[in-house]
This record gives C-alpha cells, sequence and structure tokens, in this order.
C-alpha cells in the first residue's frame, strides 16, 4: 500500500495534477527562482516500485523538497487508492470494460461497430460530468476481411488455419499454388536464398523473448520474403503459448520491393511444415485470400476533460485507442485502455478532487490501420500549434496487466 501510495504522489507531484490543499511549505517565489520543472528529478522511465522510495537502478536522487512535495499529496493519493480498493469504485473499471466489449465486439477501422462504440463513449462522458466532451472528425480508411484458407497438399493434405495481415495485398482471384522453403530467421532465408524464388516462404522463428522483438519477423517478413523471389509467405503467429490460434496484426511493404500476400498460421503448423521439410520432404501448399479495401470514411477522435482551476490552458493527456483488429473484441488492445483513461478523470470527479491542469481523456481512432495510427496522425497535423500546451500525455496500449512503470519518449528538452 506505502508503495503505491509513494508511485501515485510522485506521479501527481510530476505533473501538477491534483490540488492538495495543504501548505507545501514551499514559496512560489522560490519555485519561479530555479525554474524547475516538476519532473526533472523523478526517476527516468520504467522506475519499478521497491521498498519505500520509487528507486531506479542508478539511484533515487529526490531533492527534499520535492520529498516534502510527494509527501504532502498523501492524503489525496490514500484517499484514491481507498477508493479504487475498497469504495464504490471498486471493480467499475472491469464491469464497463466488461460491458463495452459485450455491447460492440470488434471495432475496426471503418465499421459501423465502432462508430456505435464512439457515441457511447460520447455519452457516457457527459453522464458523468466531464467537460467539454466532442468527437472530431478523422477520414479513416475501411478494412473487410475476406476468404482466408491455405491447404497443405503434399506430404499429406492438411487444412492450415491462418489470418490475412493489414495492409497485405491478397493472392490472385485463383490463389497461389507452390512449393514452400521453410527458415528460421531472416539469416537463415539469406543463407537459402537461391532456394526462394517462385516459392511461397513459411518463417518459423523461435520466440524472440518479448513481442516486441519477435513481431519484427510479421512485420518485414513479406519485405524480406519478396527480395529474395518469395511469391508469397506465411508467418509463425507472434506469441509464446498456442492452442492452435493463428493471430493477426501489422506489416509493411517498402518500396520497389513486390507487394506479396501476407498472413499469419499457427505456431502449431509452423513446427510441422518445419519437420516435414528437415525430415527431407518436398511439401507444396495452396492459398487463397481476398482482402477488401473500401472507399475511406469517417471516424472521430474522442475528448473529454476536467478543467484545471489553476492552469487550465495546460494539458495531461490519459488516452488510449478505441479501435480494434476485427477478429477479437479488443478487451485488451485497447478498449482496457481507453476505459482507465476514462475511469481516471470519472474517479477524480466523483470524488471532487480538483487539478491544476486540465485533465483530457483521449480516445483515439483507427490506431490499428497504419504504423502511426491514423487518428493519432491527424491530431498532430491539425493542432500542431497547440502540442506545447501538453505537460504529458499518457496511452495505455500493451495490455491492461499489473502496473510495474511507465515507459518514457520525448526529447531532451522534454525530460
Amino acid at each position: 500500500m506505502n508503495h503505491t501510495i509513494f508511485f501515485v504522489s510522485s506521479l501527481l507531484v510530476a505533473f501538477q495534477v491534483i490540488c492538495s490543499g495543504t501548505n507545501h511549505n514551499i514559496t512560489k517565489d522560490y519555485e519561479n527562482q530555479i525554474k524547475r520543472r516538476r519532473f526533472q528529478d523523478l526517476p527516468p522511465f520504467k522506475a519499478p516500485v521497491i521498498g519505500p522510495c520509487v528507486k531506479h537502478p542508478e539511484n533515487c536522487n529526490l531533492s527534499p523538497i520535492l520529498k516534502a512535495e510527494i509527501v504532502s499529496y498523501r492524503p489525496a493519493v490514500e484517499t484514491i487508492v481507498r477508493e479504487v480498493l475498497d469504495g464504490e469504485s471498486k471493480g467499475r473499471a472491469y464491469k464497463e470494460l466488461g460491458k463495452f466489449v459485450d455491447l460492440f465486439g470488434a471495432r475496426v477501422s471503418g465499421s459501423k461497430a465502432l462508430e456505435d462504440s464512439i457515441d457511447y463513449m460520447l455519452d457516457q462522458m457527459k453522464q458523468n460530468g466531464l467537460q467539454n466532451v466532442h468527437g472530431e472528425e478523422v477520414v479513416v480508411p475501411h478494412y473487410v476481411r475476406g476468404e482466408e484458407r491455405a491447404e497443405l497438399l503434399t506430404p499429406r493434405r492438411k487444412h492450415l488455419t491462418l489470418l490475412g495481415l493489414d495492409p497485405s495485398v491478397g493472392t490472385p482471384a485463383q490463389g497461389i499454388e507452390a512449393d514452400v522453403l521453410v527458415v528460421t530467421s531472416f539469416e537463415d532465408l539469406k543463407a537459402k536464398a537461391k532456394q526462394a524464388k517462385g516459392k511461397i516462404i513459411v518463417f518459423n522463428q523461435d520466440w524472440q523473448g518479448s513481442y516486441k522483438t519477435t513481431a519484427i519477423y510479421r512485420i518485414r517478413g513479406a519485405i524480406e520474403a519478396a527480395t529474395v523471389g518469395g511469391i508469397a509467405t506465411l508467418i509463425r503467429s507472434i506469441t509464446d503459448f498456442s492452442l492452435n490460434t493463428p493471430h493477426t496484426g501489422g506489416m509493411t511493404y517498402e518500396a520497389l520491393i513486390p507487394e506479396i500476400p501476407a498472413a499469419c498460421i499457427t505456431v502449431e503448423d509452423a513446427e510441422l511444415l518445419y519437420r516435414l521439410q528437415e525430415s527431407g520432404e518436398k511439401l507444396r501448399i495452396s492459398f487463397k485470400m481476398s482482402i477488401y479495401k473500401l472507399p475511406a470514411t469517417t471516424s472521430r477522435n474522442v475528448f473529454g476533460e476536467i478543467t484545471g482551476n489553476e492552469k487550465p490552458n495546460e494539458l495531461v493527456g490519459l488516452s488510449g485507442h478505441i479501435d480494434s483488429w476485427d477478429v477479437g473484441q479488443g478487451a485488451l488492445d485497447d478498449a482496457g485502455g481507453t476505459q482507465i483513461s476514462v475511469e481516471a478523470l470519472y474517479l477524480l470527479k466523483r470524488l471532487g478532487l480538483t487539478t491544476h491542469r486540465t485533465l483530457q481523456a483521449i480516445l483515439w481512432t483507427s490506431e490499428e490501420a497504419a504504423a502511426v495510427g491514423v487518428g493519432v496522425a491527424d491530431y498532430v497535423k491539425r493542432h500542431d500549434k497547440e502540442l506545447a500546451n501538453f505537460s504529458a500525455v499518457f496511452e495505455s496500449d500493451s495490455g491492461t496487466f499489473n502496473a510495474t512503470g511507465l515507459d518514457f519518449a520525448g526529447s531532451e528538452e522534454a525530460g
């Protein structure tokens, strides 16, 4: 409990969020004199909570003034923690998350379900007393998954479960039938480049220890396969655990390199194909995939605020993306992120806690449709001159699990 309180207190003081109403014994003249950023003495990113202090491996050097200010926030933080763990707010975010995904399911870019979910969240923000609630229109791509099937033809017939990647091209209408080359890495592919021309390239890469490091095979698989003459690629799903379940996700192409169809197959099928090849069998697969790119349509980024009472023009953003992939309900990616973003503001409203700066909940649209989310990119372009008003922007989009710290990215000026 004490660890949680100190960690939350550090975040509050870092961004001047909560007005505790207590005397910090810090004069504004002194603050102006040293002109310190509130967050400059905090530990760097991903600081784990250890013992009575927020520790960083190199040290946790906090000035006495900053320590005193952090301690002064204890009553407000204790109130927040008690309300979340034992009060009426206990389990509320989880319950609302369940209701949201049950009501709307998959919320793929361009879909009616996405727009219905946006209408719902706008209404919820208003009902929970947020200010300046509005949507901001964004032109987004409209993706619809078509027919997808693959079958191992030799040395025996077997259905291969797969999911196409976005923005992969489809196969010709009649599909593709070709011999197969299974490789275990990009280096393995390069070593076997002379065997690759005209074949379907199957990547059976090992789990690389994390999603981010393994996903490079999904992201660049089509590029690397096409570079050596592959006509399509099937990639082992990016997961360390599988129950014959394929995973979808994003991928990329590069200029001047042929765009070939790309899909993910299950871990089990990738390993089967590898074992068959290693035993000397010749592999042949038929593969058909149709993807429909419909005309672009209009969606919305969603905003709701608690207006700051001292620095209303300075913003702290809490955000997640409201869209999802089309083959699941997107509970973790990223309905969980959107719910905790709005619930944080609802909680402060219910407790009557005021803020120095304006807190803004932001629900980005069409994040999954591009390497940089469409909604985010549109906002940055449209509000370029206003970005300096943000003291910080948080996004929860790495899974809604136990909170262990914060990733920080920014310029030298920012931190």
